[in-house]
């Protein structure tokens, strides 16, 4: 782990029972840029997570109030903000984002945490009307939420507070217990809040953190019948496989995208530049709400894609420590190849190349492509980098056809001025959220967020997740006949 000050310290391993565990294996934490390793953490086994989990469910036994909940979520919030630099150079040493980028994660973490403390305190139930049936007249009777149990939350390695936070901050306050995996690539600013998160007062094994490889430690935690609900993010093939192994359990996945976005004859180009640009470089496109294909009316194909190409053009890229840099390297070289080849593949089938297009270790240039045959990777599946490609379309019918021709649906948006076009591209196109003169990652903390088809299950956001996170229980007291109830002091 890194300090405030960003030298090297001793891992803090693995956080099981409110105790720190160091394992003598360890896995080597590297900046993708420079080569170097920044810091390294325990490689936790299967033993580690059934420790985890047996930690988590024995935590459960105690009770844990919704004010000393709502207090925890207060504190490690205010944590968050008070070390929001040593948060963002963990960020930018390990992961995918730059300096200037990463220092807003930890105010929007600070954020979505106080938001989860809020809701925790509106979870209720409601009375249930029992007279609706002839015979249950004297009956009464409500419904409450109690706690899932023991929550398995996997997570992927870009926004890790943002992600996390989402995760655990809804779990803490509807009283469950958790287990976390962090990405192996990027686990030094989790460790960092789940040591806040100790210091904020949280009962120890409400929250677990075990950092390990998914192939040894994954099925151990999502196969356990311990665990009763599984929070993942990342890739489809991995979500696909957790449904195979979990068993009876809640499951909620967020499973990445191919995110659309239409352009219309009507838009303001320059803000839909502005707006696709952003969202398909920042994070060097390493989001999976980011924009990758942009369906744009023959009518202003040209004036668009040579205005997003030079801007594109214009950005700078090089190491996430540098205040200059707009776009970072891939989180590893070899993500960085994977990109390449699939550009290579789109340029195979005819693609053509207005801007970026190189590679250089882990760093893709911005890249903007045009006529990207159908049935290439670029096409239909996620690229996850700063990849870009626009097809000419005739109609917004024909857009919204050709929006939908992907096995995923999490996010589209449409640039257009008349409502009429608007909301018919909203009900027209298959995604858990259209975005109106927005790119497709644009996301408020608040809002129910996830997708349709291959791109998840259930919804984030922190209502929504609550709600997710926790069960109904219905009373009912049968007030006819018998000899009455006693009220005892």
């Amino acid at each position: 782990m890194r300090d405030e000050r960003g030298q090297t310290q001793e891992p803090l391993g693995l956080l099981i029972a409110g105790q720190w565990v160091v394992r003598d294996q360890t896995i080597p934490v590297v900046n993708s840029f420079a080569g170097e390793q920044v810091g390294a953490v325990s490689r936790g086994a299967p033993a580690d997570i059934d420790a985890a989990v047996g930690a988590a469910a024995a935590s459960l036994r105690t009770p844990c109030p919704m004010h000393t909940r709502y207090d925890v979520l207060m504190r490690a919030a205010d944590l968050l903000v008070e070390h929001q630099a040593a948060y963002a150079l963990d960020i930018a040493r390990e992961g995918s984002k730059t300096i200037r980028e990463a220092r807003r994660e930890p105010v929007r973490a600070a954020g979505i945490l106080r938001l989860a403390a809020e809701e925790g305190r509106r979870l209720h139930g409601e009375t249930l009307p029992f007279d609706i049936r002839p015979g249950s007249e004297n009956r009464t009777g409500y419904y409450y939420r109690v706690p899932v149990g023991v929550v398995a939350a996997i997570m992927p390695f870009n926004d890790p507070l943002a992600v996390m936070t989402h995760k655990i901050g809804p779990a803490i306050a509807g009283g469950n217990a958790v287990v976390l995996k962090p990405d192996s690539r990027a686990p030094l600013a989790v460790l960092r809040l789940a040591a806040h998160f100790v210091e904020a007062g949280l009962p120890a094994g409400r929250l677990n953190v075990v950092t390990g490889h998914g192939e040894e430690i994954g099925d151990a935690l999502v196969a356990d019948p311990r665990v009763r609900m599984i929070s993942f993010t990342g890739g489809a093939a991995t979500g696909e496989h957790i449904t195979r192994v979990a068993g009876v359990k809640k499951l909620a996945l967020e499973l990445g995208a191919n995110s659309p976005v239409i352009v219309l004859a009507d838009a303001d180009i320059d803000r839909a530049v502005a707006a696709i640009a952003d969202g398909a470089f920042a994070q060097a496109g390493q989001n999976c709400l980011g924009v990758q294909r942009v369906l744009v009316h023959r009518t202003v194909f040209d004036v668009f894609a040579e205005r997003l190409a030079d801007r594109a053009g214009r950005l700078r890229v090089g190491s996430s420590l540098e205040e200059t840099t707009d776009v970072c390297p891939l989180i590893t070289e070899r993500q960085a190849e994977r990109v390449a080849e699939w550009i290579q593949e789109a340029r195979a089938g005819g693609a053509r190349t207005l801007a970026g297009g190189r590679r250089e270790g882990a760093m893709i240039w911005p890249t903007v492509l045009t006529d990207v045959p159908e049935g290439c990777r670029l096409n239909c599946e996620e690229i996850y980098g700063p990849v870009v490609a626009l097809y000419r379309v005739d109609s917004l019918e024909e857009a919204i056809e050709k929006a939908n021709r992907t096995p995923f649906g999490l996010h589209a948006a449409v640039f257009t001025e008349s409502l009429r076009d608007a909301f018919a591209a909203v009900h027209g196109l298959e995604a858990g959220g259209v975005m109106v003169n927005d790119s497709t990652d644009y996301r408020l903390d608040v809002m129910p967020f996830g997708g349709t088809k291959r791109s998840g299950i259930g919804r984030e956001g922190l209502r929504f997740a609550l709600e997710e996170m926790t069960e109904t229980k219905v009373v009912c007291l049968n007030l006819g006949g018998g000899k009455g109830f006693r009220f005892e002091a």
